[in-house]
């Protein structure tokens, strides 16, 4: 077995609560586009915000294979809640990275008990992909700094306490970025309507807006200047997250299609007894397991700190939502005009799979990233 009795143990249990208080609720959750608070509720009840994270930290003091496993099952189910659990690990990882003793029992207790939830502020109208051309600034001035900028698709914004922003404080490319904590509420810090999404949509996403925002110098996330390489750090610990993410979509995705074509009868035949729909099948199977073993794989070199998993996590991204994409259309398609409406969930699991080739970089970064690794290899 890949999991150990422990992780078994934690799969299961998400399996379980997916299956029965998650899933009857997922169509609704998509319908109304709003967080799904419910749904949240029953996540920290069981403790899966902080799975990974240390129990000194209020954390269940495992490991990022069960937090994957977990991720996958929720997902598999509804994509939207899924998204509060990775996104709390994306904001929560910063802080497990450079932050202060202090920081992390303030800050990390609060949102891996998920007494609060935590936003990632990033991406910004002319960085996406490329976070060393963002423009929001942070200008030192006694024991403060002073931030004024623009965010935008920042996950969970407006619902959150805790925001970590990513900022520049000179302006050299790659060692000019800097993290800062921001609190809800903090005089300048204000939000944009709420987008109206393709997919995800029980996952609530504004722009953001800071205009002389002030924070003392002790909200900094590592030392001035670091926040590059500290966020670089981040991606390799979220982005095999997002390829779980991915996974269970896919294989929600195929497992109603599964039940749909032994039941569905044409030409007098089950449609499970036709070739071209089995290859179908098979073809789905193959690369759900496939993204499930690069992601486990991913967690695993995590979990053993080895310096060597930034191709690995990209990998375990890239492959798992291009699997994603192709099994949740491949659904829809053996589904045929039963796939295409809203009384079946595949349609909603298309939708829902996009994104997961789009954020924590898109998979044409994803694969500059693999290439630039195994280049660098080789020339070793």
């Amino acid at each position: 077995m890949l999991l150990t009795e422990q992780q078994n143990m934690i799969q299961s249990v998400a399996k379980k609560i997916a299956k029965e208080q998650i899933a009857p609720r997922a169509k609704e959750v998509d319908e109304k586009g709003e967080t799904p608070w419910e749904n949240l509720k029953t996540l920290a009840e069981n403790g899966f915000f902080g799975i990974h994270v240390p129990e000194k930290y209020g954390g269940v003091g495992s490991d990022m294979v069960s937090h994957v496993a977990v991720v996958e099952e929720i997902a598999a189910v509804c994509a939207s809640t899924s998204v509060s659990l990775s996104t709390q690990a994306l904001t929560i990882a910063p802080f497990l990275i450079a932050g202060t003793e202090e920081q992390k029992r303030k800050y990390v207790t609060l949102l891996a008990t998920s007494q609060v939830l935590g936003s990632f502020g990033i991406t910004e109208p002319g960085a996406g992909s490329d976070v060393s051309s963002l423009r929001t600034t942070a200008v030192r001035e006694g024991d403060s700094y002073r931030l004024n900028g623009h965010k935008v698709f920042i996950t969970n914004a407006g619902e959150s306490e805790i925001y970590v922003f990513v900022t520049r404080t000179s302006e050299n490319r790659t060692r000019g970025v800097t993290l800062f904590i921001v609190e809800k509420g903090t005089p300048g810090l204000t939000f944009g309507k709420k987008e109206e999404k393709m997919g995800i949509r029980g996952s609530v996403t504004r722009e953001v807006f800071l205009e002389n925002v002030m924070v003392p110098k002790e909200n900094m996330l590592g030392d001035e200047g670091d926040g590059f390489k500290i966020l670089m750090n981040v991606f390799n610990e979220t982005r095999p997250v997002v390829g779980a993410q991915a996974t269970g979509i896919a294989r929600g995705a195929y497992e109603h299609c599964l039940d749909y074509v032994i039941e569905r009868k044409q030409f007098n035949k089950p449609l499970h007894h036709f070739q071209m729909v089995q290859s179908m099948l098979a073809d789905m199977a193959m690369k759900i397991e496939a993204s499930r073993l690069l992601v486990l794989k991913a967690a695993m070199m995590l979990d053993q700190h080895d310096s060597n998993v930034v191709a690995n996590s990209s990998m375990a991204k890239c492959f798992a939502s291009d699997v994603a994409m192709e099994v949740t259309t491949n659904a829809v398609q053996l589904l045929g005009g039963y796939g295409y409406v809203k009384d079946y969930p595949v349609e909603r699991m298309m939708r829902d799979a996009k994104i997961t080739q789009i954020y924590e970089g898109t998979n044409q970064i994803q694969r500059i990233i693999i290439a630039k690794e195994i280049i660098a290899n080789a020339l070793k």
